[in-house]
Order: C-alpha cells, then sequence, then structure tokens
C-alpha cells in the first residue's frame, strides 16, 4: 500500500515552473530517497505534502485520502532550515514541541527524556538551546521530528551538521523507525546515505521528474556491461570484451576494467582469464547512485 501518492502536482512561482506533472507512489514502511540538484524543485515539493504552500494543480493523498490540515500532526518533518528557540531549555523545548503535536505535557517529557537518554544528550536536558553545539542541536530539532511517533517522516539534509560517529547513530534510528512501521521520505546530497538509507527513489531536475523506482531495480537496469578485474600477468584480448582501462594497485597488482555490449555471462569470461593471467578479484560493476545521478542529470540538461 502506498502511503503518499502525489498526482500531477505542478507549482509556478512567477514565471519559475518549480514543478511540472509529478507522479509519484510513496510504499508503506519504506525509505523514499527525493533526489535532484539545487533548485529542482525537491524542498517545493515537500512543502506541499507538508501543507506549507499550495499546488496550483494536481493532488496528494495520504493513505488514499485527500490532504487535509488533519494529516499534519501525523507527519514529522524535519526542514534543511532548522528553527529552534535558542533561549529555551532543552527540555521545555521539547515538551512544548511534543505538545503542538498533541502530546501531554506529561508524554512529551518523557518521550523527549528517552530520546535524550537514547542520543547521549540526557545531560543537556536543562541548558539552553544556545549554549549547544550545532551536532547536539540537530539531535534535538531530530527527536522533536519524530516525538510523536509519526507514520510519515520526511527528513531533508537531516545529516547535515553531524560528525561521522554522530551520522551513523541517526543512521541507526531512522533505520529503526523504519522497521517500526514508519514511512520515511528522505532528501539529502549525500549520495553515499542513499546507498545506505533508501528502498525507493525519485531524481527530479527542472521541475519535472526523470526517474523513479526501487533503488534495486534502477542500479540494476544502468548496469553498463563493465567488470573489474585484478590480477598478476598479461592481459591479452578477450573475445567480446573491451579493455577500456589499466592501472596498478597498491599491492603489486594490475587492475583492468573490462567492458561488453553484449551481456556476457561472467563464466565465459572467467573461462578465457583464467587461461591468461592470475586473477585475485573479478566482479561486475555496479553503478553507484552518484554515477547514476550524475549521468541523467547532465542528459537532461544536455537534451
Amino acid at each position: 500500500m502506498d502511503v503518499v501518492s502525489i498526482n500531477n502536482i505542478s507549482k509556478a512561482y512567477s514565471e519559475h515552473q518549480a514543478l511540472k506533472n509529478i507522479n509519484l507512489s510513496i510504499p508503506s514502511q519504506s525509505i523514499f530517497g527525493l533526489l535532484g540538484p539545487n533548485g529542482a524543485g525537491k524542498t517545493t515539493l515537500i512543502r506541499i505534502i507538508n501543507q506549507i504552500i499550495d499546488a496550483d494543480e494536481g493532488e496528494v493523498l495520504i493513505n488514499n485520502e485527500p490532504l487535509t490540515p488533519s494529516h499534519v500532526r501525523a507527519i514529522g518533518y524535519l526542514p534543511e532550515e532548522r528553527g529552534l528557540y535558542k533561549k529555551m531549555k532543552v527540555g521545555d523545548q521539547l515538551i512544548y514541541l511534543g505538545q503542538l503535536r498533541g502530546l501531554s505535557s506529561k508524554e512529551a517529557k518523557r518521550r523527549g527524556m528517552e530520546w535524550c537518554k537514547k542520543l547521549d544528550i540526557l545531560e543537556w536536558w536543562g541548558k539552553k538551546v544556545e549554549d549547544l553545539s550545532k551536532g547536539m542541536a540537530q539531535k534535538i530539532q531530530f527527536i522533536a521530528t519524530i516525538l510523536h511517533e509519526p507514520k510519515l517522516i520526511i527528513l531533508d539534509e537531516p545529516f547535515s551538521g553531524f560528525d561521522p560517529v554522530n551520522a551513523e547513530m541517526i543512521k541507526d534510528e531512522i533505520l529503526e523507525l523504519r522497521d517500526n512501521g514508519s514511512t520515511i521520505i528522505f532528501s539529502t546530497h549525500r549520495m553515499e546515505s542513499v546507498e545506505e538509507l533508501c528502498d525507493h527513489i525519485a531524481l527530479i531536475n527542472n521541475a519535472t521528474k526523470i526517474l523513479d523506482g526501487k533503488k534495486i531495480d534502477i542500479k540494476e537496469a544502468h548496469k553498463d556491461g563493465s567488470f573489474l578485474l585484478e590480477y598478476k600477468g598479461t592481459l591479452n584480448n578477450i573475445q567480446g570484451l573491451e579493455i577500456v582501462g589499466t592501472e596498478q594497485t597498491d599491492f603489486g597488482l594490475t587492475r583492468s576494467t573490462l567492458k561488453s555490449d553484449l551481456n556476457p555471462n561472467p563464466n565465459d569470461i572467467l573461462k578465457q582469464l583464467i587461461n591468461q593471467v592470475e586473477i585475485h578479484s573479478f566482479i561486475e560493476r555496479i553503478p553507484s547512485i552518484n554515477d547514476i545521478f550524475i549521468s541523467k542529470v547532465k542528459g537532461a540538461d544536455n537534451e
């Protein structure tokens, strides 16, 4: 079942077309990567889902129901532009924001302290936000986003400001939220995070959708028949394959990229290679999301 259905959404600001006929389906209990270069229209779409702005055309459905103000409490939204009250104490802030999402003061405090303990910042409960480091303030904003246990969570650049250790901590929490039943829309420029987290992705460029689907299916569809080979010895011509690049590794091996347009069977390639060189590794090259992102955006811009 799709938690969010985006049907023919368009939005313009004066002469600027921000979104044009966007259609997306976001499955239940998935992490959906919303990708695109700066100015592509991602933030506009997120704001429409959050009812911060209205679309000019089209509709958004939440669990097959037309989007209404009543859905706002069911959504947890972490915007890219962070907004905490710097003079408020951490605990008071989380209790206040939890109450805005329908929690009682007692329940907001209980959950807030539980999350602060989980994210290793409970000792800052009574400190003012202005006394926190950027990373700690980011943790508070993350807690505020998920405190009311929303089933739909929208995270816009959630790792901004985190060091690698804390980024890993938040990544683990995002995965746990999904495993516990939440659906997460995840917008970022960090393609390594997309590789690690996302089940589905969509790519928006120049206000239009140019790609979407399961991440694994998209990577499979963009394979180019390349294989990476590390070996000792001299590699000669291989039937049906072209050697398109060769370099030396730090371990005294030679690494070559082999390419074919004929979709060969890897076992057939290995049979030829074994007779020529001492093989240390042989893998099919699967394109990264970063590779696909760059090729699709550049391709769309050149059309």
